[in-house]
């Protein structure tokens, strides 16, 4: 099959579907940093999104959508902010091939519709939790694949920094792994 990975710069997906032997790209607009720029499409998605894709996994930006700075968004509505991504999110809902849209718990739970599945890190190995929310067309709800214990907030609690956003929004590889698996 061939997939897009949109708005991924870390390839931890794209590296999943690719371990399986699908063609799988990831597209964003900063450099790769998961060690294959031959897998990696460095432009705005949209500019890619009307080519031939089986399945297109997007995770947008989240920043002026997430409760976490639901304290921030009267500012960001007010510049245009907040529906600038809200309008880039729709993009991917508009597409007529299989489709997931990953975001956290936030206010496309109202502006769009409710996601079809709320997942955990420790559904999938990992002992974390952080809610994340999945928009779903023409895909089945992922199955947790490993629960475990050991349920921490780590990712919520990182200290501020340069790389704390990337590293906030980096998906968990158990869960790349179940998407690759039960989605490829």
């Amino acid at each position: 099959m061939k997939i897009l990975v949109a708005c991924e710069e870390s390839q931890t997906v794209t590296i999943q579907f690719r371990n399986l032997g699908h063609i799988a790209y990831s597209c964003d607009t900063e450099p790769c940093s998961g060690g294959y720029p031959e897998w990696h499409i460095q432009k705005n998605v949209l500019e890619i999104l009307s080519d031939s894709w089986d399945i297109v996994l997007a995770f947008p930006p989240c920043t002026h959508l997430a409760v976490s700075g639901a304290r921030w968004f009267p500012e960001k509505r007010a510049d245009g902010r907040q529906q600038s991504a809200i309008d880039f999110f729709m993009q991917f809902t508009k597409l007529k091939c299989s489709w997931c849209i990953e975001n956290p718990v936030g206010i496309m739970s109202t502006v769009y519709r409710k996601p079809d599945q709320i997942i955990q890190p420790w559904q999938f190995g990992h002992g974390e939790t952080k809610s994340t929310c999945l928009w779903l067309h023409n895909l089945p709800s992922l199955i947790p694949t490993k629960i475990v214990s050991g349920r921490e907030q780590r990712i919520w609690k990182m200290s501020p920094g340069p790389e704390r956003s990337k590293m906030r929004s980096k998906t968990f590889d158990g869960v790349a792994m179940a998407m690759a698996a039960q989605w490829g």
